[in-house]
């Protein structure tokens, strides 16, 4: 393959990337589509492709719904609750971010809610929020009608307005939020910190990849019980982490995050959904697997300063 040829993929690298991870919800898997889309490229007869962006659009978005459809994804997303891999602010792959369509399909929240639809419906979706291809458009890249496109499209956009939480906030607010939040659970009240979360919070946990399921916590007093006792450093929890910590605020996914990081490495995420002016869903991420590019990425930035120095 000549350089011309690897320039021009190249150059769509990103696009493809941050399509794939908001088809699949997993930089891993969006990574491994990307590299199956180069192959493809690597072999086709390229005299025969009149738009090669296009073409490469159709290949990724197909090996992407192949790979929705296996059965082994199906048994993976099948024990306990699944949840997207967490991306830091300034990813490429996060993609787009012009619009707050474009913001809001790679929140955590909208991206778990994908996973309920079937995955043509979520490749429309995707397409057409994210990316704003046309239904004629999509319709050559799935191999469906306009009108199918318009039906699906409907249909997403009706199921993820149902349930979604918009959260569309700057960075300045990102962090006075995270402020207040980790004030609170690190003070010991356990009222204050019921009063910043909704009547209906829910908190969801990982277990540090230690369970097969997800832990889940309703109820906004049993939500700030939980995360009183989360926040108390212990020599226990210090010795599980290597040691102490330090806590920052950040944005994960476009919504405000406590970052936990030694240095280097990125130990754990809480990445908050907020609804109002309060926080409505919390997701706690720390197994490792589901965190390394989000610390490849934290080791290239510089930080902002610490909200608690040494946890």
């Amino acid at each position: 393959m000549d350089s011309a040829t690897v320039a021009r993929f190249e150059a769509n690298r990103s696009r493809l990337a941050s399509l794939a991870y908001r088809l699949l919800g997993s930089a891993t898997d969006a990574e491994d589509a990307v590299q199956d889309t180069f192959l493809r490229w690597h072999a086709a007869d390229r005299q025969h492709i009149e738009v090669p962006e296009a073409w490469l659009t159709r290949v990724i978005t197909n090996l992407s719904l192949d790979r929705l459809r296996s059965a082994q994804m199906r048994r993976e997303r099948a024990v306990g609750d699944w949840l997207p891999e967490p991306l830091l602010d300034g990813d490429p792959m996060l993609g787009p971010a012009d619009t707050a369509e474009q913001r809001e399909s790679v929140t955590l929240a909208v991206l778990t809610l994908l996973e309920r639809l079937q995955p043509v419906e979520r490749a429309v979706y995707v397409l057409r929020e994210a990316f704003a291809y046309s239904h004629a458009e999509i319709a050559e890249i799935l191999d469906i009608t306009e009108s199918a496109s318009q039906q699906h499209a409907h249909r997403a956009r009706r199921r993820v307005a149902a349930e979604r939480v918009v959260s569309d906030i700057d960075r300045a607010t990102a962090r006075r939020i995270v402020e207040a939040f980790v004030d609170a659970a690190s003070s010991g009240r356990t009222e204050r910190l019921v009063a910043l979360l909704t009547d209906d919070a829910t908190a969801i946990s990982d277990g540090a990849g230690q369970s097969r399921r997800w832990l889940r916590f309703s109820a906004p007093e049993r939500v700030a019980a939980v995360l009183r006792a989360a926040f108390k450093p212990t020599p226990a929890k210090r010795r599980l982490l290597g040691g102490s910590p330090a806590v920052h605020a950040g944005v994960i996914n476009g919504c405000p995050a406590l970052i936990t990081a030694f240095d280097d490495r990125v130990v754990g995420v809480v990445v908050l959904d907020i609804r109002g002016d309060k926080v409505a869903v919390l997701r706690g991420i720390s197994d490792p697997d589901r965190l390394r590019r989000l610390t490849e990425q934290w080791r290239r930035r510089q930080h902002d300063d610490p909200l608690i120095p040494s946890w």
